[in-house]
């Protein structure tokens, strides 16, 4: 059974960090995706930052590059976000996914998620 369990949301103030965790038991992403979305109150979950083709390509949202970076574990069993410069619009919950079948950057495409983490950015 695939269990995602995410860690370190929390609040923080515009221009601050946090690093968020995401550890999957159960899975590794050698051979396909696992990534981090989020959903700010009252819009659609969005793709922030994703591995894909087993771990060897990336891709981020516009509105994150140059602040949040992905990394994975060797194992491949866990991947961190670490979020630099976090603006106010980047408050919401915050969900790790895994095993992608189809298109890597939709939320439809993903078979497990966490139960997410919230993160609060204070202007």
């Amino acid at each position: 059974q695939v269990q995602l369990v995410e860690s370190g949301g929390g609040s923080v103030q515009a221009g601050g960090s946090l690093n968020l965790s995401c550890v999957a038991s159960g899975y590794t992403y050698s051979s396909n995706c696992i990534g981090w979305f989020r959903q700010a109150p009252g819009k659609e979950r969005e793709g922030v930052a994703l591995f894909y083709g087993g771990g060897t390509s990336t891709i981020y949202a516009d509105s994150v590059k140059g602040r949040f970076t992905i990394h994975p574990n060797d194992a491949k069993t866990a991947v961190s976000l670490q979020m630099d410069s976090l603006k106010p619009e980047d408050t919401g919950t915050y969900y790790c996914a895994a095993d992608c079948v189809g298109y890597y950057g939709a939320v439809r495409s993903y078979k497990y998620w966490g139960q997410g983490t919230q993160v609060t950015v204070s202007s």
